[in-house]
């Protein structure tokens, strides 16, 4: 066996040294490190306080919450939704993609093995230069196998920093389905509100149409007779042709939701077999929830994947003040090459090499610098639109809050509406039992009251629309 010499045994204590020096400064890393913003310091989401009986700050969002409308049907549709969307497959495979690069940049914290094998047949001009091989021969195969290592010690943090960008990257498409499964929810509960809201106007329209129909026909028999004139009935017929002409436009809104539906939910619209749901099938979520301000930053995945871009483009900043200082690297290599295959390792026929490589940007005209600089101006930028996406969300809660006190109060008219058409109809009803009316009054106060229960419809439906806005402006109970 062969005895390594003192000077080879010196390079190598000399070089692991080296090796365990640069391992133990991977530690630190340069530039700043990321700090969560404050939440912000404001304790109410409008200017005045609202009905208490609206909202409830005890109330916590549920994940699922559209089962707190009442509907299996509903509660099928968003599901479906979930499954079938390819909005949510992009979001999801946009998270598997920032996931395998956070791994393969965390494989940069370790050595780099590579093997290698080489076979040639080379015929070297003896008569002209020196032969290759020891023994002057001309004509020879050549087998060259190696193993090499090569390690960058992450001595100023820059394999860190790039990580730490690239996890932050991760969290944001994370949160970015998160997102897109909220979004996607709420789109289909409003479209699905939307459609039972239309079925049941175009059922109060036709009963419209019906006793406008009702109220022509018995002027027509009334002017025939004496006891109505012509612009009686021509003001009826302009009443009817009007209830008929909103009639086709509420088909057309039917029709396109229902497309929008099956598109929702993944399907082609002629494919979207979607059964109608029914408006009185639905119920009002009730108490609605309302969190605390402070925790509306951590409770939408908008506002937190705006904070996962603040911080890559803090890590970035790093990333570039690491390039601008010295790269550090280690290699080694160790391997034999032989005429024979079965000799590569014997004798003289092994080599190794142990290198260690520092390289320090001299001038670059500013380019590194600008580089920084622009990561820096890019930090800013992220901060900017993190403090947007923030006033936003309070903007788009107030606003829900503010809707759904309208909302509650328009309701309310339009039930009293409705109630007092009814009661007009009920009485009409009896007084023309009586006698003391003809049936011409009775139908107009038919035709009121079936007007009276379209308003109340498009009424409760904006509820629950805004009902449905209000979970998703809370954040739709998506937690970390």
């Amino acid at each position: 066996m062969k005895t390594q010499k003192p000077s080879d045994q010196h390079r190598y204590r000399n070089s692991a040294a080296l090796l365990l020096a640069a391992l133990a400064c991977s530690g630190c890393a340069v530039g700043p490190d990321f700090q969560r913003p404050q939440a912000p310091a404001v304790n109410s989401y409008t200017r005045a306080p609202l009905p208490a009986t609206m909202t409830s700050a005890a109330v916590k969002v549920d994940r699922q919450w559209w089962t707190a409308f009442g509907s299996p049907a509903l509660n099928d549709l968003v599901e479906q939704a979930f499954r079938h969307n390819p909005g949510i497959d992009s979001a999801r495979a946009a998270l598997r993609q920032a996931q395998e690069s956070t791994a393969a940049q965390w494989g940069s914290y370790f050595p780099t093995i590579q093997a290698g094998y080489a076979p040639s047949r080379q015929k070297n001009a003896v008569g002209t230069i020196s032969p290759t091989l020891t023994s002057g021969q001309p004509l020879y195969t050549l087998h060259t196998a190696q193993l090499s290592i090569s390690y960058a010690p992450d001595v100023f943090g820059l394999n860190r920093r790039t990580v730490e960008s690239l996890a932050a990257q991760e969290e944001t498409q994370r949160f970015q389905l998160q997102a897109a499964y909220l979004t996607l929810a709420s789109n289909v509960v409003a479209a699905a509100i939307q459609q039972a809201a239309l079925g049941a106007q175009i059922h109060a329209t036709e009963g419209v149409i019906a006793a406008a129909a009702k109220s022509l026909a018995a002027l027509r028999h009334q002017a025939g007779l004496g006891f109505a004139s012509e612009l009686d009935v021509a003001t009826q017929e302009a009443a009817l042709a009007q209830a008929q002409q909103s009639l086709p436009p509420l088909s057309r809104q039917l029709e396109q939701t229902r497309n929008l539906l099956a598109v929702l939910t993944g399907s082609f619209p002629a494919q979207g077999g979607i059964d109608d749901i029914a408006l009185d099938a639905l119920q009002l979520p009730a108490p609605l929830p309302l969190s605390l301000p402070s925790q509306l930053v951590q409770q939408r995945p908008d506002v937190r994947a705006a904070e996962a871009q603040m911080h890559a483009a803090s890590a970035e900043v790093g990333v570039a003040t690491a390039n601008r200082l010295p790269q550090i690297s280690i290699s080694a290599l160790y391997g034999g090459s032989a005429t024979q295959f079965s000799k590569m390792f014997s004798n003289d026929n092994k080599f190794w090499g142990l290198t260690g490589n520092i390289t320090q940007t001299v001038f670059d005209f500013g380019t590194l610098q600008h580089r920084q600089r622009a990561a820096d101006a890019a930090l800013e930028q992220a901060n900017a639109q993190y403090r947007s996406v923030v006033l936003a969300a309070f903007q788009n809660v107030a606003d829900t809050l503010y809707a759904l006190d309208a909302d509650a109060r328009t309701l309310s008219a339009a039930e009293a509406t409705e109630t007092a058409t009814r009661k007009t109809l009920d009485l009409t009803q009896k007084q023309l039992d009586l006698g003391f009316v003809n049936a011409l009054v009775l139908l107009n106060a038919e035709q009121a009251y079936q007007q009276a229960k379209v308003a109340r419809i498009q009424a409760i439906a904006m509820r629950y629309t805004d009902t449905a806005a209000m979970y998703q402006a809370l954040g739709g109970g998506w937690e970390e």
